[in-house]
């Protein structure tokens, strides 16, 4: 699940001392927390791959993560029916480009033979951080320094992950699938951050997730062969995976970017990659080797680089999303 990094508050909050607790340590929990599921989720996703199909996974859990957002919907968002149009449109775009990321990315996970793959794929889907600004050249944003340096980082531990010790030959080619979907992660972000001022979020993330679930059935049923028992024998990773990933997050999500500032946020939401390892030997009792661990590290070195803008005046280093 990829809503990381959307629609962050503005400003950093200034909270006094009387609501310190509220407005700041709470807020700094939620965000953690909505980390922590995203990380644990590429351990059910892999869980779920050993059930049944990519298309078929995506495509229940997201119908799931919709309607888990319907209530949040009434709960949290008032309607804006002059934003209702641009919402339906951006949900549509947005969840063509997520049914493609997701897809993409489970792919990458099933079809890995490596056992920590969930923790693999945890650290390159990150390099969608590092791709969202260099992908906004397209759209005529400037690329400082610090962004090619952090993509030549991300270049050199995706490289550690990767290449074992039968050098080239031992690339998987699911890493291919995880470093395109990490791209389409961010072309996601770019497109939320296009509409972002414009849509209802919550409706935007709700449409989204339905796009995403219709496509994602419909290519189950033209490509895969949909079977009822394989759903039962993974429908701990589908609730988990579509209640827990697509609801109980996006709501830890907005209520920590509430009281985080974005730069904050975002290096927070960016442990998702550690949080998967950690889920991940703890489910499995896997553990990337020391080559992978080091080539993770310097992945998670980039993202965090990738973080930080320097002030125009070049006196001062300042944190940008």
């Amino acid at each position: 699940m990829k809503n990381k990094n959307q629609f962050l508050p503005e400003e950093d909050p200034q909270p006094s001392a009387g609501d310190l607790h509220k407005r700041h340590v709470l807020p700094t929990i939620f965000a953690f927390l909505a980390s922590a599921i995203w990380g644990a989720t590429f351990v059910t996703q892999k869980l779920a791959g050993e059930h049944m199909g990519t298309f078929t996974y995506n495509g229940i859990r997201f119908a799931l993560g919709c309607l888990t957002l319907l209530p949040i919907i009434f709960i949290l968002e008032k309607s804006d029916r002059s934003k209702n149009r641009l919402t339906l449109k951006a949900g549509l775009i947005g969840g063509l480009i997520l049914c493609i990321a997701s897809n993409l990315q489970q792919f990458g996970i099933v079809l890995s033979v490596s056992p920590t793959s969930a923790s693999e794929a945890g650290f390159i889907t990150g390099l969608y951080t590092i791709f969202t600004p260099i992908l906004g050249l397209a759209f005529g944003r400037k690329a400082n320094i610090l962004t090619w340096v952090s993509a030549a980082l991300a270049f050199i531990g995706l490289a550690l992950i990767s290449v074992g010790p039968g050098g080239l030959s031992s690339i998987q080619f699911s890493d291919f699938y995880l470093v395109l979907g990490a791209i389409f992660w961010a072309a996601h972000i770019l497109i939320v951050d296009h509409y972002a001022h414009v849509i209802n979020p919550i409706r935007f993330t709700a449409i989204q997730f339905a796009i995403c679930s219709v496509v994602s059935i419909a290519a189950a049923f033209a490509f895969e062969s949909p079977d009822i028992q394989g759903i039962r024998d993974g429908i701990m990773p589908i609730l988990f995976g579509g209640i827990v990933a697509c609801g109980a997050s996006y709501v830890f999500q907005i209520l920590g970017q509430r009281g985080v500032a974005p730069a904050k946020a975002a290096i927070i939401f960016s442990l998702e990659a550690l949080f998967a390892a950690i889920s991940e030997t703890i489910w499995f009792g896997e553990i990337m080797t020391a080559q992978k661990l080091l080539g993770g590290a310097v992945i998670f070195a980039g993202i965090i680089l990738s973080q930080v803008k320097p002030k125009k005046n070049g006196s001062q280093i300042s944190h940008s999303i």
